[in-house]
């Protein structure tokens, strides 16, 4: 079994967070300098959408660490989207790891730029309600397929919606990122959240980090 911290809700933040724990929007708190990923195509800064500690995701390797991630987003009612958003090696989205990680795109020391922004375009920052879980081990499309139907069914309602840790449900084949072993870092269902982020039509992104806890990795699947 693998563990997972299912995503219960989303709670408004009364006040900006200023410590290095997981939450969505406002600023990054960065644990040494900035970095601040750009977007290779349009050299401006990708959008801040979360940070998350790695110590729940991979355990003693990722104690004192946080992964930082952003995408490639338009402003508010601004008409801009790119499709290489999805692509982990597009340049369009980053997942920055502190202290020591390793990122091979441009970043500026920025202390500001993009977040999230709700449907009024207001600015939004978000603590996570979350629940402990375990699910099952990753396995491979035809490992899904060769189990009995309701074990099957029963696999693939364990390790749905968004989370942080656990096991990714593709549905688009095993599309893991090149240059693993990954752990999963997060997967999410973006046009179910209470902000706004546009990542496709019906999309679900995945966010991973190498289990040495230095590189990650992001990638969206859009049906």
């Amino acid at each position: 079994m693998v563990r997972t911290l299912r995503i219960e809700g989303f709670s408004v933040t009364d006040r900006p967070i200023s410590t290095p724990t997981t939450k969505f929007g406002g600023r990054p708190v960065w644990l040494t300098d900035p970095q601040w990923p750009i977007s290779a195509a349009w050299d401006r800064p990708m959008r801040f959408v979360a940070q998350i500690e790695l110590g729940p995701v991979i355990g003693a390797a990722g104690h004192g660490k946080v992964a930082y991630v952003f995408v490639t987003h338009a402003d508010h009612e601004e008409d801009f989207f790119d499709p290489d958003i999805i692509d982990p090696d597009g340049g369009e989205n980053a997942v920055i790891i502190q202290p020591g990680g390793d990122h091979a795109g441009p970043v500026r020391p920025l202390t500001t730029g993009p977040g999230l922004y709700g449907v009024d375009g207001a600015q939004v920052e978000f603590t996570l309600n979350l629940r402990p879980a375990d699910e099952p081990a990753p396995m491979t499309d035809e490992e899904l397929e060769a189990l009995p139907s309701a074990d099957r069914d029963g696999c693939i309602e364990l390790i749905d919606g968004d989370k942080i840790g656990g096991t990714p449900l593709f549905f688009q084949g095993d599309e893991w990122p090149d240059g693993g072993p990954w752990r999963l870092l997060l997967q999410l269902d973006s046009n179910w959240v209470p902000f706004h982020l546009n990542l496709g039509s019906s999309p679900r992104l995945f966010a991973f980090v190498s289990e040495d806890g230095t590189r990650g990795r992001l990638l969206v699947q859009d049906s």
